[in-house]
This record gives C-alpha cells, structure tokens and sequence, in this order.
C-alpha cells in the first residue's frame, strides 16, 4: 500500500506539471513556441499509459495519464487552431 502512495504522488506531479502551460495557453492563445509534434507524440503516449493503466487496475497510472491526455490534448488542440 505504501508503494501505491509513491505512485499516486508521482501521477500528482508529473500530471499537474502540464497546469501552467495549459493554463497560459488558453489564457494567450499564444502557440508559436509549441511544438504540435511533441506534443501528438506526448498525447499519445499518455493515452497508451492510460490504457495500461486500466488494463492493470492501476488507480495511480490511470489517474495521472487521464489528466495530463486532457491537458495535452488541450494543448494539442489550441496549437492546432491558432498555430
């Protein structure tokens, strides 16, 4: 159990680390220094680590690939439009 809480720990972290730059991106709409590939690539990632996550009934994995698809993908997505 306590090797679950490292876990969830690590899916706060790196998941909240995406916040700032979502937060600003929709704030700006400014993408001219974002990269759309990285980005692609990083989404899908995510949602692969999402995938696994649920297929080992793993709380923490899913947890923290849930958010930062969103996140990403949010991103992603505001590139896309006003790159």
């Amino acid at each position: 159990m306590q090797i679950e809480l490292l876990g969830y720990l690590a899916a706060v972290l790196t998941s909240v680390a995406f916040a700032p730059q979502a937060l600003r991106t929709l704030r700006t709409r400014d993408t001219k220094n974002i990269s759309a590939g990285t980005y692609a690539l990083f989404t899908t990632g995510a949602t692969c680590w999402l995938i696994y996550g649920l297929a080992i009934d793993s709380m923490p994995v899913v947890l923290a690939n849930a958010l930062t698809v969103v996140l990403t993908a949010l991103i992603l997505v505001l590139k896309l439009r006003h790159g």
